[in-house]
């Protein structure tokens, strides 16, 4: 297929940034439609990062507000660091999205409106008692209409298409305007529905026609004087692919294994939205990894913890209700001493709570939620292209030092995007293992807890191996022979043996770097996906005139052994949290500094403008 070839009549105007948000019924493709212009923005060679937005209801009746689906993206000629807080462009498929949305609107923001949806059953299952579109209600904003679904059927006429299905191309018509509105490449549409339909069948026919007719419309329309461009970015310079948080946390797990000479082994319960990294590993086969989709959440976490007793890179994925259930056998891992990767994709609770929803509330748990002592590593990535590092890293501690590790993503970050370069094998970090195959003991005998001096970690001793015989299980072990104790003193010290190995990895993680200016006052502490909406609200705050510090935790327990003496420098600490607290509770308690909580717990991320308003009321406030 050719590129269009049809010009807009006069050179496009020139941004360095523009957000647009596709919004429309959980059916009509918005994710789809907004997937593809991400793809050909990071074609273009934009800096990119993007929100997909979810239903919660699974099926949420047709052109209510609980079913609207959206898909934000942000593009630029520089390194940006969010989604972006108020959309430039919202694309409008019925009127329950332009209601769910506009007050995420700039003002004075572009509105494309589907017209053809504005009928007065939709407006009245919206809420609206007149029609927005010409009510002046949006008199604030720029308005532009197009009779997409009368236009749809147009274009789709004889490409074989029949029925209610002539209408489900109609987010290739969005898509196609929207394209031509800011110079996207067509070719990369074209070329995605060839692969995925076929240009010769009539659902891939009805595609190409729709999205063309969307451009042609764009180019023959009087709305617009001329079009726009975001040019490409000063990226540095290898190759690039757009990544998601859950992909990026798949192929940095396969790289883990094949680092350290292991198989991978994943075994998993499908639960919103961790699903795909089983998906994902499932993929990467080829690589050796091996997946297994269990029955429920506790046989997952089980057949896992087998696996790492077999001698494999082990890991288990699931959300926060998951992690409950995978609690005992997470404890029964630290009792062992195996490595064993558990990721938690957090989303909002409890309970089911808000299952596509973005949110931090699982920390607790995860640093707590075990019966008895039971200390872990508990790591959190800090972007969709950070979990590729982050799942590196809790591989290398897990098999270091013997433990079960924690790895927190969320929501925002499994299903958002950013472009990632993609590194040399031979460049990534070395995970030198080895399993034990000799007795360490005299005469012969093997130790199964004799520790490593450095580390702590017990020996890694794969069943099977002659003379490598020892008892494993949940009943506490007696030191070096592993034998089944129930003296008091050897259970006293092998908990703090247990203890003191994982407080030993804060000598082998990196200190924490403070960002911002020498003179700032107030220090922003975040972890997790806030690290996007905070440095950018540290940046915009300074740049105000209210300097402020930030640091961003990637570990969790242990925390960097400096930590302390860097929150004793500020006379505020604010620490934002997608909850009601949890990182803040923990920082009073252990370094005594009063810690200034900013909760959201929306379901939705941080927006800079969040970050940066709290950091100038603090400042201001004399107090």
């Amino acid at each position: 297929m050719q590129e269009e070839t049809l010009s807009p009549p006069k050179p496009p105007e020139k941004l360095d940034r523009v957000v647009i948000r596709f919004a429309g019924d959980s059916g009509d493709g918005m994710q789809l439609a907004g997937t593809r212009f991400m793809e050909s923005s990071a074609a273009f060679g934009n800096d990119l990062a993007t929100f997909p937005d979810y239903p919660a209801e699974i099926r949420a009746p047709q052109g209510t507000l609980a079913g609207v689906s959206s898909f934000q993206v942000h593009i630029a000629d520089w390194d940006i660091l969010t989604h972006g807080d108020e959309a430039d462009v919202l694309v409008a498929m019925n009127p329950a999205a332009l209601k769910a949305n506009l007050r995420e609107v700039v003002a004075g923001g572009l509105i494309l409106a589907n017209e053809d949806a504005f009928d007065d059953r939709n407006l009245e299952k919206a809420g609206y008692e007149s029609n927005p579109l010409t009510d002046d209600s949006l008199s604030n904003y720029h308005v532009m209409t197009a009779p997409m679904e009368k236009l749809t059927k147009l274009a789709v006429a004889g490409t074989g298409v029949k029925g209610r299905s002539v209408l489900r191309s109609k987010n290739f018509f969005a898509l196609g305007l929207i394209s031509w509105m800011f110079n996207r490449p067509t070719e990369s549409v074209y070329g995605w529905i060839e692969e995925k339909f076929g240009a010769d069948t009539p659902v891939g026919q009805a595609n190409v026609e729709a999205f063309r007719a969307g451009f042609n419309f764009g180019n023959t329309t009087e709305e617009f004087h001329h079009t726009f461009e975001v040019a490409p970015a000063k990226l540095p310079a290898g190759t690039y692919t757009n990544i998601t948080g859950n992909q990026a946390l798949a192929w940095g797990l396969v790289a883990a294994a094949k680092s350290a000479g292991l198989t991978l082994f994943l075994g998993s319960y499908p639960i919103t939205p961790a699903t795909s990294i089983l998906e994902e590993v499932a993929r990467l086969k080829h690589f050796g990894a091996k997946t297994f989709q269990a029955e429920d959440e506790i046989a997952g976490v089980g057949v896992s913890l087998g696996a790492a007793f077999a001698g494999h890179l082990a890991v288990t994925t699931t959300s926060g209700p998951g992690v409950a259930l995978k609690s005992e056998t997470l404890s029964l891992a630290l009792m062992t001493e195996l490595p064993l990767i558990l990721v938690d994709v957090q989303r909002a609770g409890p309970s089911t709570g808000l299952p596509t929803k973005v949110e931090q509330s699982d920390l607790m748990m995860a640093l707590y939620g075990r019966h008895g002592e039971a200390p872990l590593p508990v790591l959190a990535a800090a972007s969709p292209s950070d979990a590729f590092e982050v799942a590196m890293e809790a591989a290398r501690i897990a098999l270091t030092y013997m433990t079960p590790v924690i790895l927190l993503s969320d929501g925002y970050l499994a299903n958002g995007a950013e472009p990632w370069r993609l590194p040399d094998f031979d460049d990534l970090p070395s995970i030198d293992i080895t399993h034990t195959t000799k007795p360490n003991g005299p005469d012969g005998v093997f130790y199964p807890y004799a520790r490593d001096e450095v580390t702590g970690a017990r020996p890694w001793a794969v069943p099977g191996t002659p003379g490598l015989e020892h008892r494993i299980g949940g009943l506490e072990k007696a030191a070096l022979t592993g034998n089944v104790s129930h003296d008091p003193d050897n259970h006293e010290m092998m908990t703090a043996a247990r203890a003191a190995k994982v407080a030993g990895i804060a000598n082998d993680i990196p200190e924490v770097e403070v960002f911002g200016p020498e003179e700032a006052k107030v220090l922003v502490v975040s972890w997790g996906s806030t690290f996007g909406g905070v440095r950018a609200g540290v940046k915009n705050a300074t740049t105000a005139g209210y300097p402020a510090a930030h640091v961003h935790l990637r570990y969790l327990n242990p925390l960097p052994r400096n930590l302390g003496d860097v929150l004793a420098r500020y006379d505020k600490v604010l620490i934002p949290e997608l909850n009601l607290g949890q990182l803040a509770m923990v920082l009073r308690a252990k370094f005594l500094v009063p810690a200034i909580t900013l909760s959201k717990v929306q379901g939705a991320p941080f927006m800079a403008n969040d970050v940066t308003d709290k950091i100038i009321e603090l400042l201001e406030d004399k107090s």
